[in-house]
């Protein structure tokens, strides 16, 4: 049984003559017969009775050719689908990202996506790095947007830009003077850090070896407070409770400024944080992927572009140029 056995069935049941049925599938009448013939023997029912003037469809037949008619529509809406599915910007595209990042990225993001592609909405979640590696695989989201390293199998990774760290700092620390920031600089330092489950923290923890003095298993050992977002992690600095190292995009003067708070650049070897996005290898929207990546560059670029040039009035070392 043939889709176009079944075709030739639901339009001989509506002409009733095998001669206009042919005309309408365009192919020759012995051909039709043929095929109409194969399909009753296969079915082994007789679908049309033959007379010399007309041919109607039996009782079995008409409800067969209901049947036809049904799986044809189905196949039609099959086609249809697929054609829609070769626009690629067409349809929602799932992201997810880290906590740290969302905040600073999507209010310039999702606009700028509205207006290139406004037939592809972004559906947007925030997490953590775990558990999007886990929603990836599960198919609950399309692609996210994680810190490196990060590594999982069928997935392909592909890097997007870094991202410099900071000090922030209360504006009349001891710090302040200074252009750069060193590891020296830190070790003596009551430090912040965010909380267990987020990448910056295992990040500075890593940039800052002797951090790990007052962990245990993980767990503070030592009076440390820690936050579990970087606008906590700021207003804490801003409380005297500590100094804390920041992604730039978290670090931008009008954030700073209400809590007088300044940012100075690290001297530090990996002081800096590489962005990517991760999708399944298996997913067909390559366009889509690559709209959105560019779409993060374009609307990140006023955030990397940065010099250690001091702005008098604000006394930072970070003014975006």
């Amino acid at each position: 049984m043939t889709l176009t056995e079944l075709r030739y069935i639901v339009i001989l049941a509506e002409e009733q003559h095998f001669g206009r049925t042919a005309e309408r599938c365009h192919v020759s009448q012995p051909t039709l017969s043929v095929a109409v013939k194969k399909l009753e023997e296969e079915l082994g029912v007789e679908l049309f009775e033959r007379t010399k003037t007309c041919v109607k469809p039996t009782v079995m037949g008409e409800r067969i050719v209901s049947q036809a008619k049904a799986l044809l529509a189905g196949t039609e809406t099959i086609k249809a689908l697929a054609e829609a599915g070769k626009d690629q910007l067409g349809s929602p595209l799932a992201l997810g990202t880290i906590f740290t990042m969302g905040p600073y990225l999507l209010p310039q993001l999702i606009p700028h996506l509205q207006k290139q592609v406004p037939g592809m909405p972004l559906l947007v979640q925030e997490d953590y790095t775990e558990n999007l590696r886990k929603k990836l695989r599960d198919g609950v989201l399309d692609v996210i947007l994680v810190s490196l390293p990060f590594s999982e199998s069928d997935v392909v990774t592909q890097e997007l830009f870094d991202e410099p760290l900071v000090l922030i700092m209360p504006r009349n620390h001891s710090l302040a003077h200074k252009a750069e920031i060193t590891l020296e600089d830190i070790q003596p330092q009551q430090m912040l850090l965010m909380g267990q489950g987020h990448c910056l923290r295992e990040q500075v923890l890593t940039l800052c070896p002797a951090l790990r003095a007052d962990l245990q298993d993980g767990e503070l050992i030592a009076p440390r407070a820690e936050g579990n977002s970087l606008e906590t992690l700021r207003y804490m600095v801003a409380a005297g409770l500590g100094l804390s190292i920041l992604p730039r995009s978290a670090a931008e003067i009008s954030l700073c400024q209400a809590n007088r708070l300044v940012a100075r650049p690290l001297a530090i070897p990996g002081g800096q944080r590489r962005l990517a996005l991760a999708w399944r290898a298996s997913f067909p929207r390559h366009k889509a992927i690559d709209v959105l990546r560019k779409a993060i560059q374009t609307c990140s670029g006023a955030y990397w572009n940065f010099t250690t040039e001091p702005d008098e009035n604000m006394q930072t070392m970070l003014s975006v140029r």
